[in-house]
This record gives structure tokens, sequence and C-alpha cells, in this order.
């Protein structure tokens, strides 16, 4: 009875909060969720209920699955909204249930926040996890990368099948230990791989296994790469699903010898590809209804959006804050990109998921990388471009280079007045929107 009541009690405030013009993905949830706790354990679930988490790059990932599911006929519900904590969760999972609790389509895939696995998910597991990497993330909530693999595997009894990133040596270690069946994937060196570390965050340099130092055939950022152990039998070996001949240039991989297309020149969008790949053809989707998903059906990356100002390109790329490497990725790939450029740096909050403003990690950005010639001038914006602005100075940027907006409303007219580059917004989540909505002001403005 008590099961019915909550479900019911979650579609009636979902119902009321979009009357009011509210999104109502998480206050449900709560109130859901506060009734009973256990109520996740006592739905129905369909055959196939499959999460997808990591440090990062789990967004992309979880919408290309969904896409290629969808694609191949089957009736998917997941987090679009990208609400990946436990409220978000249960408002969606209590919203496609009848009222005796039986879950309504084909494949529940979610979205799962690292710490909330083991709050999702009880007696009943999940039937496949994906794990994109596990990397320093949100010190000030997540501690170190050996915590984060720990709330992961704590929420697993060996019953879930588990898609490995296997170019990440903290995740690899699962082998060791995970008593269920683990399918790999990983990319083979390509052009941009590099054979010496030329990053900060190394996060595993060392052997989970008998802590020795780790040697690796190439790196492709960070500690992700090709990598053994000298003194055990640790290490990479050959994964189930082989990204080659990655040509980001031409968005464009072979996987498992067989030609896919990228929907974004990004390497997180070749990871994300060769993940869903590797997770639908594990569960039965035909190869030719996969490719026919990735190479003629492509859809839209949510990440990387253009737009143009002064006749100008604004490449979007968002960078998740309190991680280190999502800013790496984010540098090289401005640094490597042709044509002077101007860079957009900086947010107004640190987390959305609380309101402490721990910045210690603006220090294992390589920010650095901005030295380089072509950047032509970084302009710093919201509530913490100063502590930016002092970290690029340690990193030894020129003043020169460096502009500090106070007001939102003056950054299009500095763009069009005081710099000439192509434009990168480097910016998190919250500063996305705002840059977007001024960016049309100014365009409506001109008209």
């Amino acid at each position: 009875m008590l099961k019915s009541i909550q479900i019911i009690v979650n579609k009636f405030l979902t119902w009321i909060c979009q009357v009011f013009g509210k999104n109502g993905t998480q206050y449900p949830g709560a109130i859901s969720y506060n009734m009973n706790q256990k109520i996740l354990e006592k739905i129905k679930y369909p055959k196939y209920v499959i999460g997808v988490t990591g440090s990062s790059g789990k967004g992309t990932t979880t919408n290309l699955i969904y896409h290629i599911l969808k694609d191949a006929g089957y009736d998917v519900v997941y987090n679009s909204s990208g609400n990946n904590g436990i409220r978000g969760i249960t408002t969606l999972i209590l919203n496609h249930c009848t009222i005796f609790g039986r879950f309504k389509h084909d494949v529940l895939l979610l979205e799962l926040d690292e710490k909330h696995l083991h709050l999702a998910f009880g007696k009943n597991k999940m039937t496949h996890l994906v794990v994109t990497n596990i990397t320093r993330d949100q010190p000030a909530r997540n501690g170190s990368p050996d915590l984060i693999y720990d709330a992961i595997f704590n929420a697993l009894d060996g019953s879930t099948t588990l898609i490995l990133n296997a170019d990440d040596p903290g995740l690899l270690k699962a082998r060791l230990t995970y008593p269920g069946k683990i399918i790999t994937y990983g990319i083979q060196k390509f052009k941009d791989s590099y054979t010496k570390k030329d990053a900060f965050s190394v996060d595993n340099a060392y052997c989970p296994n008998c802590h020795k130092k780790l040697i690796y055939s190439y790196y492709h950022y960070g500690h992700i790469g090709s990598y053994y152990c000298p003194s055990c039998e640790f290490q990479r070996g050959t994964p189930d699903y082989i990204g080659s001949k990655l040509n980001l240039e031409e968005k464009t991989m072979d996987i498992n010898k067989t030609e896919v297309k990228l929907n974004k020149d990004f390497l997180f969008t070749a990871y994300a590809t060769l993940a869903a790949y590797a997770l639908c053809d594990t569960i039965g989707i035909s190869k030719d209804k996969i490719l026919y998903a990735l190479n003629e059906d492509m859809i839209e990356s949510k990440r990387g959006h253009e737009l143009m100002i002064d006749n100008r390109p604004m490449l979007m790329l968002e960078s998740k804050n309190e991680n280190a490497l999502s800013y790496y990725q984010s540098l090289k790939y401005i640094v490597n990109a042709p044509n002077k450029k101007v860079v957009i740096l900086g947010f107004d909050n640190v987390s959305r998921r609380y309101k402490y403003n721990d910045l210690s990690w603006l220090w294992d950005v390589e920010f650095e990388l901005l030295r380089d010639e072509s950047i032509e001038k970084i302009l710093l914006i919201g509530r913490f471009k100063w502590d930016v602005y002092v970290r690029l100075k340690y990193a030894k940027i020129p003043e020169s280079k460096m502009i500090l907006i106070e007001d939102m409303k003056d950054l299009i007219p500095t763009i069009e007045t005081k710099t000439k580059g192509d434009i990168y917004t480097m910016v998190c989540f919250d500063m996305t929107a705002i840059i977007r909505d001024l960016v049309k002001e100014s365009q409506d403005g001109n008209h």
C-alpha cells in the first residue's frame, strides 16, 4: 500500500510542478524517497537496467546509448535532464511505473552519480554498468580516486555485467577482485597520443596489484593510455572493443575494424561512442542497427555548440569544474586548433551540488598551456574571475593577454572591440546558458 501511495504522490507532485512552470525532476523524488528510502527496491524492473557512471563523459555516453537503443526499436526511459542523483532518479523511475510498481518500458537507462549508486539500487541490481573513467573529480566531495572507486564497487555484488574503460588502470583494477563479468574497451595509439607524461594530473601511476610504477607505451591524457606493470601480470592488454585509426579531424574511428562516425572531433566523443557501441553490442543489438544509429542517423552532440559573434566562430567547450582532466582536454583541443584564439574562462558556482567553494582544484589544471603563442586574449568572467586570474599569473600568462570582465553585459562588446581570433568558451554548465543568452541578445539587437 505504501509503495502505491508513494508512486501516486510522486506523479501528482510532478504534475503540480509542471503546472507552475517548474521542471519537477527532483522535488517529487525528494518527497517520495524521504517517505521510504527502500522504495526503489520494491519496483519490478524490466529485462535491461543499464547504468552509466564515471568521473567524466557519462552524460555523452548515456545520450549515445539511448539513441542507439531507440533507433533499434526499444522503448527506453532515461534521465535526459542530467539529474543523476537519488532524488532525480526516484522521480524518473516512479513516474514511469504503474501504481502497483511495475516499470512500464523495455529499458531503464540511467546516468548515475558515483556516490549515489548504492542509494539507487539495493536488492534490485543493474543488469549492466558502463564506467567511463575514474579521475580526481570534485575533491571536496569525493576525496581521492580510490574513494570514488570504492563507492562504485561497494554498490555491486557481481550480478552486474561491467563495461569498463581499459585505458584507465585505476578502473581496470576491478579485474583483480570483481567476481562478475567484465567487458573492456579502449582506444589504440593515434596522432595526438604521446609517449612522455605531459599532464599534471596523473592519478594512477602505480600498479594496483604490486604497487610498482607502471610503464606506459603511450598516453591519451592524464593516466589514460596503454600501460603494463614490469613486476607482475597487471596490464591493459587487448580490450574486447578496440577503437583504432582514430581521426578526430575527419571524425572517424574503427571499432573492431568497422568504421564509425563521431558527432564531434573531441577525444571524449570517441570514448563515448566506443563505450556505447560496446554496451549495445553486449546486450545483443545487431551491428547493422548500431552502425545505422551512429553513421546514418547521427545525433547532434550536446557538447561543443558553435555560435557566431562578429562573423567569427565561437565554440562552446563545457569544462567540468573540479575535474582537472576535463579542463586539460579542452585546453589541448584549443591549443591544437588552427588560427589565433580568444579564450573565455570563468564560473559563478564551483558546484551545483553543494555551497562551499573549494578552489584547490584550479592548481591541478595545466593552465600553463595557455602560454601558447596562438592564444591572443583570455577573458575572465564570473564570480571567481580574480581567483582564476591569480592562477594564470602563477602559470606565467602575460598580463597583456588577460582581460577581466566585471559586468557580463560587457562581454560581447569586449570580444568585438578588443579581440580578433576565433573564440572558445571553456566554462562550466552555469555559464554556458548565460553566454548563449548574451550572444542572442547581441544578435537580436543588430537586426
